[in-house]
């Protein structure tokens, strides 16, 4: 089948920072018509009123849920546990459904409750959500009606080792992942933990251990090894935007450096959006988070000690993009055939 000359796309929950930035693509998407954005506590009012970069872009307001008209595709954006309240009303809206929250993205009922300490509403939707990550299920996202949003955290640690769970070189019985993470990752609602003076200058470990996406984490590293031990931290800093996980793990001795450059090329090399960075020199010689704001980029990098085995994996991204909105696009462009860096050609900045 070929592609759609265009499609007809709306946002709801548009106000938050995920939807702020799903908008911000989408109305320069080339195939995309944006004909909706959906705010209960903001509607009626224009849209660049609560995503200010965009005045001039759009003269679109924010309108009701209730008021939402059937389109091609649905870009959910929503607090957890709203979508999966009311998503037969949103699937008789449109064919596709992108879902940005976490309700969707853990394929077993009983793995759900665990994580959120909940039973879901939908239970028997949950398999047929496709884990929205295109580098690890491209095909079945061509087909999928329903594509689930992977969690920034979770995306940055699985793209960093999901060559080498798939290559099976690492002992799955001890994978040990640090992510450190902007503030805008917190969403927009305010907190004590988020005001200024409480958040400045801080270096905070907010989930030393329990976080909700090492169960998304798991999930997407069993690979036919068997369900792999994940040990998972969690690290706010100083930053608006941007993930670095460093994940420590084993490899056998005989898994040398030119073999795992190897395993990376073989994996990522034709990716548009993931890149190895790996230099001997310079400032920038491992991923860095600050070069990728704005940009759907994921840079992977690696050091293996030579004496221990011990093998560093550091992946890094903007989790407002890769890790949100620019990775549902990216999901969106190969659920109708559009090339799949379609409106996701920003490279990033530098300086910023």
């Amino acid at each position: 089948m070929s592609a759609p000359a265009t499609i007809r796309a709306s946002i709801v929950g548009g106000s938050g920072y995920v939807g702020g930035e799903a908008l911000r693509l989408l109305l320069a998407h080339e195939r995309v018509d944006v004909v909706q954005v959906t705010s209960e506590s903001f509607r009626g009012k224009l849209v660049h009123q609560t995503h200010p970069n965009l005045r001039g872009h759009t003269k679109l307001k924010f309108s009701g849920v209730d008021d939402l008209e059937a389109v091609d595709v649905l870009f959910l954006c929503l607090p957890h546990g709203e979508a999966q309240g009311r998503l037969a009303h949103y699937a008789g809206l449109a064919d596709r459904l992108v879902d940005l929250s976490a309700d969707f993205r853990l394929r077993s009922p009983e793995r759900y409750r665990a994580a959120y300490g909940h039973d879901h509403a939908c239970p028997e939707r949950l398999a047929e959500a496709v884990y929205g990550i295109p580098e690890l299920h491209r095909d079945a996202i061509r087909d999928a009606s329903l594509i689930s949003g992977a969690g920034c955290l979770a995306t940055a640690t699985i793209l960093g080792l999901y060559p080498l769970a798939k290559a099976d070189v690492i002992d799955r019985s001890a994978i040990f992942v640090d992510a450190k993470v902007g503030s805008s990752a917190a969403g927009n609602k305010p907190s004590l933990a988020t005001h200024h003076a409480e958040r400045s200058g801080a270096f905070r470990s907010f989930a030393p251990t329990g976080h909700r996406h090492t169960a998304e984490i798991t999930q997407e590293l069993t690979l036919g090894g068997g369900e792999p031990v994940v040990h998972f931290s969690a690290t706010s800093v100083e930053a608006v935007r941007g993930i670095l996980a460093t994940a420590q793990v084993m490899v056998d001795p005989s898994v040398d450096e030119k073999a795992i450059w190897k395993i990376y090329r073989e994996h990522y090399g034709d990716e548009p959006f993931l890149r190895i960075v790996k230099d001997r020199a310079g400032v920038y010689r491992y991923p860095e988070f600050k070069l990728l704001a704005g940009s759907n980029h994921c840079d992977v990098g690696f050091e293996r000690a030579a004496d221990t085995g011990r093998l560093v994996v550091m992946s890094a991204i903007d989790n407002l993009m890769k890790g949100a909105a620019g990775n549902g696009v990216q999901a969106m462009n190969v659920a109708f055939g559009f090339p799949e860096t379609t409106g996701l050609g920003f490279p990033g900045l530098h300086p910023v």
